[in-house]
């Protein structure tokens, strides 16, 4: 390496410790991060288990976000009473692994499904999470014709109450084996099948990025069948810092770029000793 060069990198290397230290100064303070407004953020209830929802509402509130993500009915109103909303609302009993794919399942879920729509709308609610289950052994072209049959009479219901059902896209590779819905053109042929605005797919970054790869260009090409976006650091589903694979900054900005107006909602899993922290941090990360 010829010393000019090494100079160059030096320099490089010196004004990017101290922009990172200025943006985790900024993350961390006990002031309201100055938000930008080009990102609707949110933040997953299940990351933060272990520290109540009251506290954790509160937090959000404090640090600028609108919202916290994958609560059930019960949980609604701790977060509606702090001036926030459920981004994503959860049915009690509508897990991942027995999902719409499979018939036997469609009365049930369908059941608890109409009983949380409703209540989803009276309470400001705009969507509700769904998933496709696990194939066990079924083809997927069933599988895709077997949720748009289960999922019409709720999709029905939706575009009554004006509440989005959006299906998360999972990684089947390290997270949830034989999870159909595991890649985006499986995921958009189903919301063309459904063929209603009412109905589109959850792009969880993190999951994707295991499966596919190709983030920024996948968002760019298929941004209308996307409702709302997770994040989370690739590997481990941790920070989304600089200690893994990918750059979010430039993800967020091609989220702003396709006009995305939904949520984007932090869904890593802390593996700092102070999880907070770490999610004011991320958030000025995703502020673009």
């Amino acid at each position: 390496m010829k010393r000019k060069e090494a100079i160059k990198l030096m320099t490089a290397g010196t004004l990017g410790i101290g922009l990172s230290s200025s943006l985790t100064a900024d993350a961390s303070s006990p002031k309201p991060l100055a938000l930008k407004g080009n990102i609707n953020h949110s933040v997953c209830r299940w990351c933060y288990r272990d520290i109540p929802l009251e506290q954790l509402a509160d937090a959000a509130k404090e640090m600028g976000l609108v919202g916290v993500d994958i609560l059930t009915l019960p949980e609604w109103k701790t977060v509606i009473d702090r001036g926030l909303t459920c981004t994503m609302a959860s049915v009690e009993g509508a897990g991942i692994v027995k999902g719409f794919n499979d018939p036997n399942n469609h009365k049930d879920l369908q059941n608890k499904f109409s009983a949380v729509i409703p209540k989803a709308a009276e309470s400001g609610l705009k969507n509700i999470i769904c998933f496709s289950g696990n194939r066990n052994g079924m083809d997927d072209q069933v599988g895709l014709e077997n949720c748009a049959i289960g999922l019409d009479p709720l999709i029905k219901l939706a575009e009554k109450h004006n509440v989005m059902i959006m299906m998360e896209l999972l990684n089947s590779k390290v997270n949830h084996k034989d999870y159909m819905c595991d890649f985006t053109p499986w995921g958009v042929k189903l919301v063309e099948k459904i063929g209603s605005s009412n109905f589109k797919l959850l792009y969880d970054i993190y999951h994707m990025q295991i499966m596919e790869g190709d983030i920024i260009a996948t968002i760019r090409d298929f941004n209308q069948y996307f409702g709302h976006y997770h994040t989370g650091g690739v590997p481990g589903r941790n920070e989304i810092d600089e200690t893994q694979e990918l750059y979010y900054p430039a993800i967020m900005q091609a989220i702003v770029d396709v006009g995305h107006k939904g949520f984007v909602a932090q869904e890593f899993v802390p593996a700092s000793g102070d999880p907070l922290r770490s999610l004011r941090e991320s958030i000025a990360i995703c502020d673009v």
